[in-house]
């Protein structure tokens, strides 16, 4: 058994600011924005939650930042001198930002609720996040009329708040599909809830009587519904057979590039069959991008 390399030092350090140089510059529009002024307003409230996470170029050196270029502007701005650090094995940004989840909007409303049922005030709360109590009152019954499932379901997933509010409106049942469905698409935007919604027939609505949507005839609507779901069962068909033809493509690429790596069958290729010859080149690239992606 391989023994397994710790990525970052078990210990958080106190280090220096002005021992840790940034990896890039903040541009005016990132300051300027809205989460800038979100994380200035948390770190001055609550301090520094999350350490910035460094690399050290070589033992008694100065160290490069990988994650945190706003977190150090601001205290920078505060005057704070030393900051708690995680000391990260590999400098690369790219690998440690690759490998960190952000947190998610169910993650973000289980923050809340815990932190109010620790005794935090939602006008702290407002505060650190620098939003107004109404923001934190909506993140905190999130959930509310969610179903556990899918709850779970999109745990990790960037829901927006507006998502909820469409998922609401639909029974557990219908809830769960419309989940299954953000999921398999990879989409998870109000607008593509609110189309999944218009589809959703009055039966599996918390109130049938709203099923109603502005612009749109029943007619439209049934039209709309059908389509999706026709378009429901094509996807999980595809779905079903990917992984089959991926490997059926692989295979064939792998065999087509072994016979066009002789020069003598490439050379009779190009001269009697040119567009076979492309059609078989076009297949193997194909491949190889496909295997990239994956690796990335």
């Amino acid at each position: 058994m391989h023994a397994v390399k710790i990525a970052f030092e078990q210990r958080v350090r106190l280090l220096p600011l002005e021992q840790i140089l940034p990896s890039k510059m903040l541009t005016a529009s990132v300051i300027d924005s809205v989460k800038y002024r979100r994380i200035a307003a948390s770190v001055a409230e609550v301090g520094l939650v999350e350490p910035l996470v460094v690399a050290q170029v070589k033992p008694g050196s100065t160290y490069t930042l990988l994650d945190g270029h706003v977190r150090l502007s601001i205290l920078k701005e505060h005057g704070v001198e030393r900051a708690r650090c995680v000391v990260s094995s590999d400098d690369e940004a790219f690998t440690y930002n690759k490998r960190v989840n952000r947190l998610a909007t169910i993650q973000e409303h289980y923050m809340i609720v815990r932190a109010i049922e620790r005794g935090v005030s939602e006008e702290k709360l407002a505060r650190a996040l620098n939003v107004d109590i109404g923001s934190i009152r909506s993140r905190r019954q999130l959930l509310n009329g969610i179903h556990d499932d899918v709850a779970e379901l999109l745990k990790d997933k960037p829901v927006g708040i507006q998502t909820f509010s469409k998922l609401r409106k639909m029974k557990p049942i219908r809830q769960l599909e419309v989940a299954e469905l953000m999921v398999s698409a990879n989409n998870f935007s109000a607008s593509y809830a609110r189309a999944l919604l218009v589809t959703t027939k009055a039966t599996d609505l918390v109130n049938p009587q709203a099923k109603a949507v502005p612009g749109l005839s029943p007619e439209q609507i049934d039209r709309l519904q059908r389509e999706l779901d026709a378009g429901s069962h094509d996807y999980h068909e595809l779905e079903a057979s990917f992984g089959d033809d991926t490997l059926v493509l692989v295979i064939a690429a792998g065999f087509l590039e072994r016979l066009l790596s002789r020069p003598a069958i490439d050379a009779y290729l190009a001269d009697a069959h040119p567009e076979m010859l492309q059609n078989f080149r076009s297949i193997v690239a194909a491949a190889s991008l496909d295997q990239t992606a994956q690796a990335a």
